[in-house]
């Protein structure tokens, strides 16, 4: 770790005694000089980028609230989240309903909780079984996508992590505390929103152990046991006490005079886990003795290894190496299908997340309009299957076939490209095709536009003494140009060239020329190329002037 130390100290700026960069940078040279070592605390930082002790105009007591005073409402219905999530996630309908009835149960019971807490009468507490998910299924078929776009919807803070990153408290690795803690980040420091988040982990099937393994598995079973307490309930406090940085932010906190809340409540948390589960139907197929013997056609053998996961019980997880404690803490199970072909095309053509709208708008920052064909979703939909990565081979098929149109077609000033089968098919050919027709644009807008540029070239030899040559190439590069930037192309020389009478005329005192010849280069960076001939002009020093006073000074 280099040393945060500045070399002279003299120099740096000042910082004002108390603030969080002077204690920080104490507790920097104390360590340093104590124990010899080299180390860097960083601030810890909220969304946006705002390390927290910035936010003390926004206490977290003083959170905006609704006018209620409540920092969540939950008014949706299951129907309600499934419409939502059709307009993204394609096919996976079984899913999508499981997932929204799972959603709304969880977050009416909170709020009949809640009611039943601030009723105060006297009578029996309402209990109810939290609705924690697993989610199986294949990469790619939109597991992350769907928890995501379920957050975004009512409004709560969503946080991501894979599971194979945490390690049993005590070991290094990450803590699984620290989610609840992103939580309270994402929430912009609202404890009370925060404790209504989604926390969702991925990869969960890793941190299943067979009876094979011995010793202690401290990222396996471990993290089992850790995450147990936290799905059910308990209270996490908000600053880690083995973390110096956490601690320091504490210590900022109260500096600031900010002492609301120091603990974090999961009880209203809701927590999503999801897998790949490889293996686990072989375990399914061991249980209901459903092994076929003989030849079974293709298709079928799909079929019903599709619907396999949805038979899945408990003991099964518990066989794939799963804590009985933790898996019954996950009671609503959901199965996402593999996707065909045919659901990746309509993935790309119906999807309001579609990946062909991205390439839209990346070729249209150029100018370019991508026009996307069905023959070439269909082609692209084909190749996707074939990687066996769900959605995401579908970026993989893309990137193959427009990856060179991507690096050229800025360049090229054509309008528009159609993207259709024979150019997902023959991509070079396409390319060259569409190289001939910029190259034949590129010259015709030039004789179009001659007239023009002759005609600004005039008006700056009487006005400055000195005549611009324009050469074909360089018409033309103009009138693209001008066509790119919606200017006239009188207008855009006048903006291109408003520096040129005061360095022609340093040229002209060291060579006499008075005529000067314009290429493609002074098109693309005039104040460059006029650089570079003042500098050349300089380095010539001719004894006399050029009889005919043209010159070529071509860097």
């Amino acid at each position: 770790m280099s040393d945060p130390t500045p070399e002279h100290p003299e120099t740096e700026t000042p910082k004002a005694p108390g603030t969080p960069e002077e204690i920080t940078r104490k507790l920097e040279d104390f360590i340093k000089n104590t124990l010899g070592g080299q180390v860097l605390f960083t601030r810890v930082e909220g969304p946006g980028g705002h390390s927290l002790p910035e936010r003390e105009e926004r206490p977290v007591e003083e959170a905006a609230k609704p006018d209620n005073g409540r920092a969540f409402e939950f008014n949706y219905r299951p129907a309600d989240i499934k419409a939502h999530l059709d307009r993204f996630v394609i096919r996976q309908d079984e899913a999508k309903k499981v997932l929204a009835t799972a959603v709304c149960d969880h977050y009416h019971h909170a709020r009949m909780l809640r009611d039943d807490r601030e009723s105060n009468s006297g009578g029996p507490k309402l209990e109810f079984s939290k609705q924690n998910v697993i989610i199986i299924g294949p990469t790619g078929v939109g597991k992350t996508y769907l928890v995501k776009h379920i957050a975004d919807l009512i409004g709560v803070p969503f946080v991501k992590a894979d599971a194979t990153k945490f390690s049993e408290t005590g070991y290094v690795g990450a803590d699984v505390d620290d989610l609840v803690r992103d939580l309270v980040a994402k929430a912009n420091g609202d404890i009370e929103l925060a404790e209504h988040g989604i926390i969702y982990l991925d990869e969960i099937d890793k941190l299943s152990s067979g009876p094979e393994r011995l010793g202690r598995d401290v990222s396996g079973r471990g993290v089992q046991t850790t995450l147990l307490k936290l799905m059910e309930e308990t209270e996490v406090a908000l600053y880690a006490p083995n973390d110096i940085r956490s601690q320091m932010q504490m210590m900022f906190d109260t500096r600031k005079g900010r002492t609301g809340r120091e603990v974090v409540n999961t009880r209203n948390i809701l927590f999503i886990v999801s897998g790949a589960f490889g293996g686990l139907e072989k375990l399914i197929e061991k249980r209901t003795n459903r092994k076929s013997i003989g030849f079974v056609p293709s298709d079928i053998k799909t079929t019903a290894a599709e619907h396999l996961f949805r038979e899945a019980r408990t003991k099964d997880f518990i066989d794939y190496g799963f804590e009985a404690e933790f898996i019954g803490r996950l009671p609503v199970r959901v199965v996402c299908d593999p996707l065909s072909a045919d659901d990746m095309f309509h993935i790309m053509k119906n999807s309001e997340g579609s990946l062909i709208r991205q390439y839209e708008r990346e070729f249209a920052a150029y100018g370019v309009k991508a026009v996307f064909k069905d023959d070439a979703l269909r082609e692209i939909a084909s190749r996707a299957e074939e990687e066996k990565t769900g959605a995401r081979g579908l970026v993989t098929a893309w990137e193959r076939v427009l990856r060179d149109f991507k690096f050229e077609m800025p360049s090229l000033g054509l309008p528009e490209l159609q993207v259709d089968g024979a150019l997902v098919r023959e991509p070079e050919q396409t390319l060259a095709k569409c190289r001939a027709d910029a190259h034949s644009q590129f010259r015709e807008l030039g004789v179009a536009h001659a007239g023009e540029v002759r005609a600004f070239a005039e008006r700056f030899q009487r006005e400055n003494g000195f005549m611009l040559d324009f050469d074909s190439e360089a018409i033309a590069a103009v009138a693209a140009r001008a066509q790119r930037e919606g200017l006239h192309v009188e207008a855009l020389c006048a903006k291109l060239f408003k520096d040129y009478p005061f360095g022609l005329k340093l040229v002209t005192r060291s060579t006499g020329a008075t005529t000067f010849v314009i290429t493609t280069d002074a098109i693309a960076n005039p104040d460059k190329y006029v650089s570079e001939l003042v500098v050349n002009a300089c380095r010539s020093q001719p004894e006399s002037p050029a009889s005919n006073n043209i010159i070529d000074l071509t860097p």
